[in-house]
């Protein structure tokens, strides 16, 4: 349980990171969300509050930015009197041929689906309380992949790769760090990929997930329960990799 304790959500107007938002308010937390945009705030916060979280407060923020990531942290921090949970969901794709990308490309992705989280853990590392944890939405494109993702595949890896090193640091701080892995999960993200909608990728109706199979393994790791558990990274995909 997350009762009485400070979450920050990243990407946390949609998918995901909303998800797993309404899980932590159904339990009670204060919830800050983080996400480059700024439009459905309002609402998402009206409807945390209705289910019950104990206070919600919405930022926009581009995450890539050191400035923007710490005053976010500030902002939670001030609120609520603590920081005891972040859950880096924001994520962007680039569909393109590894031949066609530009240095551009590589940075404003690398910015928002790995440069984020590792900001927003160094901060956990730096200011949260023993007990506190991280929890890392990478995705099953660390381990295989798909064509025209070829950055979106290298900053899940890293962000695999930062969750174990970041967990090491941690330890004697008394502050856990984990990975989940989804796998094809029913968002805007998934139906926008070209591999799909030409056929050259497949999802079996088993295999697609909603947001909220992740968000259920975003709190477990979040809560108590899984105090034993740090530097690890859970797939969750359905079974999907098995199947491939």
């Amino acid at each position: 349980m997350v009762s009485g304790r400070s979450v920050i959500v990243t990407g946390g107007l949609g998918g995901i990171g909303l998800a797993s938002a309404r899980v932590f308010a159904e339990e009670g937390a204060s919830i800050l969300l983080v996400d480059a945009r700024d439009d459905d705030g309002g609402a998402a916060a009206a409807l945390l509050t209705g289910l019950g979280a104990a206070a919600v407060q919405s930022v926009a923020a581009d995450i890539g930015d050191g400035d923007q990531v710490a005053a976010a942290v500030d902002q939670a921090c001030a609120a609520f009197g603590r920081l005891d949970v972040i859950v880096n969901v924001a994520g962007m794709m680039i569909y393109k041929p590894l031949a066609e990308l530009d240095a551009g490309d590589w940075r404003r992705l690398l910015d928002v689906n790995l440069i984020g989280a590792a900001l927003f853990t160094g901060h956990a590392l730096r200011r949260m309380r023993p007990g506190g944890c991280v929890v890392n939405i990478a995705s099953v494109h660390a381990r295989r992949t798909s064509p025209l993702v070829a950055p979106y595949a290298a900053a899940k890896a890293g962000l695999v790769s930062l969750t174990r090193s970041a967990a090491i640091e941690g330890k004697p701080l008394g502050i856990r760090v984990n990975a989940v892995l989804p796998g094809a999960i029913d968002t805007p993200m998934l139906h926008a990929s070209p591999n799909i909608a030409s056929g050259a990728e497949t999802i079996d109706p088993e295999d697609l997930g909603q947001p909220e199979d992740i968000a259920a393994v975003v709190a477990f790791l979040a809560s108590d329960a899984a105090r034993f558990i740090t530097g690890e990274d859970v797939v969750a995909d359905g079974g999907r990799m098995g199947r491939l």
